[in-house]
């Protein structure tokens, strides 16, 4: 039985976990589960899967969450703050940790499971595109086993060698193709795009996700950070790999070799399916996903990416090239950007524009150890938001 911690399990990723786990209540066990502040939700999956540990971010939610445990005759001890994350996360009773908080607050616990040699199922981004050299290095040093959450991330695994150890020459691997749908603005006109709305940007045609990943979508944000994802998992240039609007979102991802061959891994857009896939690796179990009519979906379209209308994804490359602490300055302006927008305090197309001006402020600095990171995320942070009070 595996024994496992949820970081950010009342999201979208850590709703879609739970699903998949209680369709095989033999097969895990909950030890913990974290929020930052859904201490309704939380309190509804404790009853249900009775973890040792819930963490809360937020003190008067954790408050609000220990007085229903006691009042219902839980068991659950209750935890509060971002120290207890990296405590669940560490646990010596704790075999898998699925890492589904969104933002750079992931980071340090997923971090520090690595450190610990746990099985991690990584769906936080952030962790590898702020500290991808840390992070890849703490999973070598641990023999920590590694396993991409991200569908597309999930789909390159799965149609790669099975003895990939990073190393495309030796494996006959010419390129990764990284599928993307385009999102909502896909064949949106130009010049509608200064007004889009949150609301519009969060309206994803094909996937169920939350609203600053929603927004990346429609930015293609997301789709650059999911390149600077797979140059740390897969030890690819970033030259090797090619984003490829799919608006189907039906083959996830591929890999070209060196003698013609593409390997495709296809599903219908549901998280469960590369949940389950983690979950269960190497072997195969029930995800409570529909299987895939190709008859029903008749036909696959493939175009390149725009980067006149999608100007995140070439400041993405840009980061990854640039490497050092450039990947965490765009991400935590990126964040800052978001937020915003949803906020309604700068436009769509103001969230590209701060991000360059913030690369173009702060200098390049080397990754030696975290804190280098969290300096010069909060140093993006603080110029993000000058921008954005001007």
């Amino acid at each position: 039985m595996q024994r496992l911690a949820i970081l950010g399990s009342t999201g979208s990723i850590g709703k879609s976990t739970l699903d998949v786990i209680a369709r095989h209540p033999d097969e895990y066990q909950i030890i913990a589960l974290t929020a930052q502040q859904q201490d309704e939700l939380l309190f509804e999956q404790c009853r249900h899967f009775q973890p040792r540990y819930a963490v809360l971010l937020d003190e008067m939610a954790a408050e609000c969450l220990r007085s229903r445990l006691v009042a219902a005759g839980l068991a659950t001890e209750v935890l509060c703050g971002a120290d207890a994350l990296v405590r669940v996360a560490t646990l010596p009773e704790v075999d898998t940790v699925m890492a589904a908080i969104v933002g750079a607050a992931g980071m340090p616990p997923t971090l520090a499971a690595a450190q610990a040699g746990k099985k991690i199922l990584l769906a936080n981004k952030e962790t590898l595109v702020l500290a991808g050299h840390l992070f890849m290095e703490a999973v070598r040093r641990s023999g920590s086993i590694l396993l991409p959450i991200d569908s597309e991330h999930n789909a390159i695994f799965q149609s790669l060698p099975r003895a990939y150890a990073g190393d495309m020459q030796a494996s006959g691997v010419a390129k990764i193709l990284l599928t993307a749908s385009g999102g909502p603005f896909r064949n949106t006109p130009l010049a509608e795009l200064a007004q889009a709305t949150p609301e519009q940007a969060c309206a994803h045609p094909n996937w169920s996700m939350g609203r600053k990943i929603s927004v990346d979508s429609a930015s293609m944000m997301n789709k650059g950070l999911e390149v600077i994802e797979a140059h740390w998992l897969f030890n690819a240039p970033a030259d090797a790999i090619q984003v490829v609007v799919h608006p189907q979102s039906v083959i996830h991802s591929m890999v070209q070799y060196v003698d013609g061959s593409v390997l495709a891994q296809l599903g219908n857009p549901d998280m469960r399916t590369p949940i389950a896939y983690a979950l269960a690796w190497p072997e195969r179990i029930e995800s409570g996903v529909a299987p895939l009519d190709l008859f029903q979906i008749a036909r696959l379209d493939f175009t390149a990416p725009d980067f006149t209308r999608f100007p995140c994804l070439g400041l993405a490359y840009q980061a990854l090239r640039a490497g050092g602490t450039v990947p965490a300055l765009l991400n935590a302006a990126n964040e800052i950007a978001v937020a915003a927008f949803l906020e309604r305090r700068i436009a769509f197309l103001d969230i590209p524009r701060l991000i360059e001006t913030v690369l173009g402020r702060i200098p390049r600095g080397e990754v030696h150890a975290l804190q280098d990171v969290l300096v010069a995320d909060a140093a993006a942070r603080g110029a993000a938001q000058e921008w954005i009070a001007q």
